[in-house]
């Protein structure tokens, strides 16, 4: 028999497919067109304090082999989550990941010291929110930022605690190195890349706020190296995401160091997509006679 499984933070997944913040809500939606117990995960919405309208449309715009979006963190809030979205969740028979966002350090601290006390299984840091008290920059920008926020997060997390990591960096490794030192259990990555979409004929940008961040298979080959050079500066387990189509994307990430992925914009058009990349997946492995997905991570041969 072939084995599916993986173990992140001594968490069990059934499979290493988890279906990625932002593109899947709560799961109410997708399970009305298949059962989503049968992935190996979900991670919610990105949650935030007080509920969210987000950005004003455009939010969304196509581009070649990607979507740029700039939703803008619209969600419920979290005490809407707990009392609206969990109960269903907690009926899907998989692992439940919260993301949790927010605006400046007492926000992340008081989510997840909220999010603690509930039966989500993990918390996703999402630290690629603007940090107000600091000019927008993005918690997650520096290695320093990075350690800072972990480390405060960590005091009050008492979940399993992944730190999703933005790409738009000088050097990731170093920003993972710094939410290990801070006490995460995993990181994620990677999060969307900084783009814009320009209408030439209005000379407008598309989207409302005029830039937002570009994900689907174009951002693929970045997210691989990343999740490679990752893996190969960290001891702690690696979510890998950006682009992921198929059950072979799954098994170029898991060789580059993945124990599991995330899948995002497969998910907007076609709401089968992480379904049928876990089929994938299970055929791909019988087929090249592996008989446990985890003998693939870390496995990338470099060179000649």
């Amino acid at each position: 028999m072939i084995s599916t499984k993986t173990v992140i933070a001594g968490v069990e997944f059934k499979n290493p497919i988890i279906a990625a913040s932002g593109t899947f809500g709560f799961g109410r939606e997708y399970n009305t067109f298949y059962d989503v117990g049968k992935l190996g995960g979900i991670c919610s919405k990105g949650l935030t304090l007080e509920p969210r309208l987000g950005n004003p449309p455009v939010r969304i715009a196509e581009t070649p082999s990607g979507i740029i979006n700039s939703v803008g963190l619209q969600n419920p809030g979290v005490e809407a989550f707990i009392r609206d979205e969990l109960p269903f969740m907690e009926g899907l028979d998989t692992v439940i990941i919260a993301n949790a966002a927010g605006r400046e350090e007492s926000d992340y601290v008081k989510l997840v010291s909220i999010l603690s006390e509930t039966s989500v299984d993990m918390i996703e840091l999402n630290i690629s929110c603007p940090n107000v008290k600091k000019g927008g920059m993005a918690f997650g920008v520096e290695p320093a930022g990075v350690e800072h926020i972990v480390t405060a997060v960590r005091k009050v997390c008492k979940k399993p605690l992944i730190v999703k990591l933005t790409p738009n960096v000088s050097n990731i490794a170093e920003n993972a190195r710094a939410a290990e030192r801070a006490g995460a259990d995993a990181i994620s990555l990677i999060n969307t890349v900084a783009a814009m979409a320009v209408d030439f004929k209005t000379r407008k940008s598309v989207l409302a706020v005029g830039h937002g961040g570009l994900s689907g298979p174009c951002v693929k080959p970045i997210a691989l190296k990343m999740v490679y050079d990752c893996y190969n500066a960290v001891k702690i387990p690696i979510i890998g995401m950006g682009g992921i189509m198929t059950g072979e994307d799954v098994c170029e990430f898991m060789l580059c160091g993945a124990s599991a992925v995330e899948v995002g914009t497969a998910n907007i058009f076609d709401p089968y997509a992480s379904l049928n990349i876990v089929n994938e997946l299970t055929n791909t492995l019988e087929s090249d006679n592996i008989l446990d997905v985890c003998e693939l991570i870390g496995g990338l041969k470099v060179g000649q």
